[in-house]
């Protein structure tokens, strides 16, 4: 109901591409047949053909939603890819995941001294947050009624590298941080989330201006720990063959590691 995983053959041509059972609020697309190609993340609060993507630090591209864009539109069912560029060549083979969120309906959110723009889900405990930075330390709504555990961030109008704030990275997870774009370990740094953890209404912002510079947009994918859905967690390696057991409590359909 919330999220699903579908794999699918580029063409040259536009195409709908179904199966997904929901229309996605977050849809994250990657190439699967040759080396290089880059993983391509829209979705519906900041529209269908406005793309970031999760290897580099650059600036959101809008491609439109005309024939030619990655991603023409969000469907009842699904996404349409348009006739050329990374996600429908001729030949390759092609990955989308897809998160539901508010079915793209957005809302003002007040809760915190930034306003922000809201589509949230309780139900499975994800919310896609939009917020323009002020340079000043301060807070944003995210819309969940409870306490995130997994936060990225990503500046819109310029090159910013990702920011992720993750629960359980360390004993005090809200002094550090983590990148998707780079290989880089835990680092601490006060100017990502202000040494403050989440509440279940806001987000704390430093003043770094990967998260906050003044005038910038940025988009933030924030998600509450939902039992049978949802887990983030650590874990420690054994080199082994027959390795660490990880207890989620549900098969998982998705999984992310981070070393």
């Amino acid at each position: 109901d919330h999220f699903n995983t579908v794999l699918y053959s580029g063409s040259d041509l536009g195409q709908a591409i179904t199966g997904v059972g929901f229309q996605p609020d977050w849809h994250w697309n990657k190439g699967r047949t040759v080396n290089g190609e880059d993983h391509y993340l829209f979705d519906s609060s900041r529209g269908a053909g406005k793309a970031l993507f999760s290897t580099s630090s650059g600036a959101e591209s809008d491609y439109g939603t005309g024939t030619d864009s990655p991603n023409r539109s969000f469907d009842a069912d699904g996404f349409t890819v348009g006739a050329t560029g990374g996600t429908n060549v001729n030949g390759r083979t092609y990955v989308a995941w897809n998160w539901k969120a508010n079915g793209g309906t957005t809302s003002s959110n007040t809760d915190g001294t930034i306003t922000s723009t809201v589509q949230a889900s309780t139900e499975s405990g994800f919310s896609i947050v939009t917020y323009t930075g002020t340079g000043s330390a301060g807070t944003i709504g995210h819309g969940l009624g409870a306490v995130p555990k997994w936060i990225i961030i990503k500046g819109r109008d310029n090159a910013k590298n990702w920011i992720v704030y993750h629960a359980e990275n360390t004993s005090a997870p809200e002094t550090e941080y983590l990148h998707i774009n780079l290989t880089t370990a835990t680092q601490d740094s006060a100017i990502f989330f202000n040494d403050t953890a989440p509440t279940s209404s806001v987000i704390s912002l430093g003043t770094g201006n990967n998260v906050n510079d003044s005038g910038n947009t940025y988009v933030a994918y924030v998600f509450a720990e939902i039992e049978g859905y949802s887990k983030f967690g650590t874990y420690t390696g054994n080199g082994n063959a027959n390795g660490t057991y990880i207890h989620l409590g549900f098969r998982a359909l998705w999984i992310m590691i981070k070393r």
